[in-house]
């Protein structure tokens, strides 16, 4: 099977041209769903639990009599983790274990209160608090993803969340066993079986039924991300994440086979993710296009992996793995392997990624499952400037400040200094108050 993917190199004329149209994707939500989700919204907004029942029989061919019927017991949650095979249960476990060491490290990094006290005596230090509720959504339809349960819920119940909902879609009523398996396993404290953009608006407004939650987390499809943008500030978001993407710097060291099947790996997700190549070594992309073309017939999910390759793949032929390195903090990808015999003299050359898989045994498909860190990921050139999900996205800081009466001597006169230069002489008294009487102004 010829799988037709952009082949470029860096020394060709036209290769900037290109290399810009394998990185164009157009970001903005299409104008209708961005205009039912708002009615989907409003409709939540203003009529609570009746809309959100209506939207879920319709949308997931339910007959529910009501909202609480939606809503999953504690019994039920371990009545699944008693259904999946031991093999399925000890795999979920173990994950869930990873993940939550590797978020308590973090909290143990960042997420701690701290003060000190400066000669004067005034402390000064920030104070972190988790948030009281956390809404998690959970995608049920195409597919089903009990990571995206661990991955959202324990990095929540490491920093401390009071309660933890989960929304997850079941359409006609099909419920998996090993997502509500690793809900239980999570720790999950409620779950309702609602998806889309209803989901999101009863999870940011709160209805009868479904408690308002302070942030909202987790991927889902167009009329989710539109309905997360909508609702942010209302609630707190993780991101809105675009497809998904891995890019390999290969050194010509690592069986293409693997390569080929790491750059499947993201390909199968959907047709719009994108999976890039970049090596020095025109033999090695050669061995890798072929090792596509020859492994594709046997995927399940061939299809969807050819039209993501043809469509937003690309196999690119640089000068030299530094120029490799240069192009990915360009693209700054979701996933990135350094494929290499010395990962470790690439990896200081690499500033934006979401995250960066080290050596060649470290497929991206260990990161999305059990490795640790978190698999909620910036995408679309977004890890310039942000970071994977974290124990700190779901904690709050609050700075702390207490003004001894000799430390109020010397910032009040700076405050009041400023602040009459501002024009807010309220500011400047308040300062000045608490001035001693011989450092009052006219004293």
């Amino acid at each position: 099977m010829n799988v037709q993917i952009r082949q470029l190199a860096t020394t060709a004329p036209d290769f900037e041209a290109e290399f810009q149209r394998v990185l164009h994707w157009a970001a903005e939500t299409d104008h209708a769903i961005e205009q039912r989700v708002a009615e989907i919204l409003a409709d939540v907004c203003q009529r609570g639990d009746a809309a959100v029942l209506e939207y879920t029989n319709r949308f997931d061919g339910l007959g529910a009599t009501s909202v609480a019927a939606l809503e999953l017991g504690r019994a039920e949650l371990d009545a699944a983790l008693a259904q999946i095979t031991p093999a399925q249960r000890s795999a979920l476990e173990a994950a869930a274990r990873r993940v939550r060491a590797y978020h308590e490290r973090q909290l143990e990094a960042c997420g701690r209160s701290w003060s000190y006290r400066d000669e004067d005596g005034t402390l000064l230090g920030q104070k972190v608090t988790p948030l009281d509720r956390v809404g998690i959504y959970v995608p049920g339809g195409k597919a089903a993803y009990p990571s995206s349960v661990l991955m959202n819920a324990v990095p929540a119940k490491v920093a401390g969340v009071g309660e933890i909902i989960m929304v997850v879609p079941t359409p006609r009523g099909e419920k998996n066993p090993l997502v509500l398996a690793a809900a239980a396993v999570a720790g999950v404290d409620r779950v309702f079986t609602i998806g889309g953009a209803q989901a999101v608006a009863a999870l940011a407004y709160g209805t009868a039924t479904i408690p308002k939650v302070d942030k909202v987390t987790g991927p889902g499809n167009a009329y989710v991300a539109s309905a997360k943008k909508h609702v942010y500030g209302t609630v707190g978001i993780d991101m809105i994440a675009g497809p998904s993407e891995i890019l390999v710097l290969a050194d010509g060291t690592t069986p293409p086979e693997w390569v080929a099947m790491d750059l499947f790996s993201q390909a199968e997700h959907d047709e719009l993710a994108q999976s890039i190549l970049l090596c020095p070594d025109a033999d090695y992309i050669a061995r890798v296009k072929a090792e596509i073309d020859r492994l594709l017939p046997d995927m399940p999910r061939r299809d969807v992996i050819r039209a993501s390759l043809e469509g937003r793949g690309a196999l690119i032929l640089t000068r030299s793995m530094e120029e490799a390195c240069e192009i990915s903090n360009r693209i700054a990808p979701e996933h990135l392997e350094v494929s290499s015999r010395e990962p470790g003299r690439w990896e200081p050359l690499l500033r934006h990624a979401g995250a960066i898989f080290l050596g060649a045994y470290t497929s991206e498909s260990l990161g999305d499952y059990c490795a640790g860190p978190n698999h909620v990921l910036p995408t679309s050139g977004t890890a310039r400037f942000s970071s994977p999900l974290g124990v700190y996205d779901f904690q709050k800081r609050s700075s702390l400040i207490e003004v001894s009466a000799q430390g109020a001597q010397m910032l009040g006169r700076i405050a009041a200094e400023l602040a009459y230069g501002e024009g807010l002489q309220a500011h400047a008294r308040a300062a000045e108050f608490r001035l001693d009487q011989n450092d009052q102004p006219g004293a």
